[in-house]
């Protein structure tokens, strides 16, 4: 995404974006991480360590940037709570950071982590 002003023009890659809606949104409370979908078999993957952007997907868009961020969340959260909030911080986060204005946010709850502790019997 180029941003021209008077000084001259700024240039901030999509995958820079893409981090900064990651690491809001794993800051977001009920988010247990991101998660990559294959699509050829539907199984899900819980992201690990520095791949974690790569649940986020970035779209430039005519006034600013498109974001979808694909979310595991904790067991028992309320995921239209957890979305709505995940929504709100990763714009607010990617907006200041970047003077980038974001557009939509479509979050995919794709999975649901269950302590290990409700495992037992």
């Amino acid at each position: 995404m180029k941003l021209l002003n008077k000084k001259g023009c700024i240039e901030v890659k999509d995958d820079v974006i893409a981090v900064l809606a990651g690491y809001a949104a794993l800051n977001c409370l009920g988010v247990k991480g991101m998660t990559s979908r294959n699509i050829g078999d539907g199984i899900v993957k819980l992201l690990k360590g520095d791949d974690f952007h790569h649940g986020v997907k970035v779209s430039v868009n005519k006034g600013g940037v498109d974001i979808e961020l694909h979310i595991a969340v904790d067991h028992g959260v309320n995921m239209r709570t957890v979305a709505l909030t995940t929504m709100d911080e990763v714009r607010y986060v990617v907006e200041k950071q970047t003077g980038i204005k974001v557009g939509n946010i479509n979050v995919f709850v794709d999975a649901i982590t269950v302590a290990d502790d409700m495992l037992e019997d």
